[in-house]
């Protein structure tokens, strides 16, 4: 399957990446990027990577492609994407964070491109899917959600508890890293709290994630809750769910029944971890068991962790191979 990435930020590079490291086998060539910044900046920022560390190979920048090892991607720098040629792209991977209108959405298919795969929530998408929550609403859709990174960790593992234990109510937290739509100083960003230093204060804020959770799971609507803490750790976040149950657990029943969940898409760890250690973790959500646990007999607490750019962008992965297989 031939792909292009639209958009070289945080997602788009981190695909790469992990496309050119870890899952090789995956039987996707990037045929191109896009992306409207310098393509010797693009260069740099791949292989120099704060988060993840500096990529194990050589990258450079020829004049119209990036250079990774002896592979030649072509690189563009097109604002409006359907002005490029796009014939032969099975599938465009938008991940600039804009596609929010059909407008936008659409341009890689006017391009030329078979079908569009957004990195984020988007109402201009013929359907969101989270893998292990909705996988079967994919269908023949050409623009499809990945919905977001916390929507990922939270909707399985949701389904999950509800198809085993029965949720009545639920309130979820995510204490999530900080992220590019925070200033680093004191700014206006439109909402108040987020307008403050992100690298300096723990922020609340809202989250779209339980929003869309009851999209992708719509026997929770009316269920579920949420909000969310920015912190001032630049990588991996966490979800903090309480839910009532409709079937009366012990701790012990309910780490069995979370041991039951989809290794590849939810995992755990029995070890006193903290958030530096998931760094660079496939799995959409890992579930911290010591710290998941029955409150009362119909009230449980579950605590799990996610990489919001390396998980989630091995879902996006993940979802492209789904769609280039239909």
């Amino acid at each position: 399957m031939r792909i292009l990435i639209n958009g070289f930020g945080r997602i788009g590079r981190t695909i790469l990446r992990q496309l050119l490291t870890t899952r090789t086998d995956a039987g996707i060539e990037v045929a191109g990027i896009n992306d409207i910044a310098p393509l010797d900046l693009c260069a740099y920022l791949f292989a120099h990577d704060s988060v993840f560390g500096p990529f194990p190979g050589e990258v450079s920048a020829d004049e119209n492609a990036l250079r990774v090892g002896d592979r030649h991607i072509a690189f563009t720098h097109a604002r409006d994407l359907s002005t490029l040629d796009l014939r032969g792209i099975d599938l465009v991977l938008e991940c600039t964070g804009i596609a929010r209108t059909s407008d936008i959405a659409t341009r890689g298919l006017t391009a030329g491109a078979g079908a569009v795969l957004i990195s984020g929530p988007s109402p201009a998408a013929e359907v969101t899917v989270v893998l292990g929550a909705n996988d079967e609403a994919l269908g023949d859709a050409r623009i499809v959600s990945n919905a977001s990174c916390t929507t990922n960790a939270l909707a399985p593992i949701v389904k999950h508890l509800h198809s085993s234990l029965g949720i009545t109510a639920a309130h979820m937290t995510t204490i999530h890293c900080y992220t590019s739509s925070q200033p680093m100083t004191d700014a206006p960003r439109g909402d108040f709290a987020r307008s403050r230093a992100g690298a300096l204060s723990m922020v609340p804020t809202t989250t779209s994630a339980t929003e869309l959770v009851t999209e992708v799971v719509p026997e929770l609507a009316g269920r579920i809750t949420g909000a969310a803490v920015r912190v001032p750790v630049a990588s991996v976040s966490c979800i903090d769910l309480t839910a009532t149950t409709e079937t009366a657990v012990t701790t012990d029943d309910l780490r069995a029944v979370l041991r039951r969940a989809d290794p590849a898409l939810i995992g755990a760890t029995d070890l006193p971890l903290v958030s530096s250690d998931l760094r660079a973790r496939p799995e959409s959500l890992v579930l911290a068991l010591p710290e998941c646990f029955a409150t009362t007999d119909h009230q449980i607490r579950v605590f799990g962790w996610y990489d919001n750019e390396w998980g989630f962008s091995a879902r996006m992965i993940d979802m492209a191979v789904r769609m280039g297989g239909r």
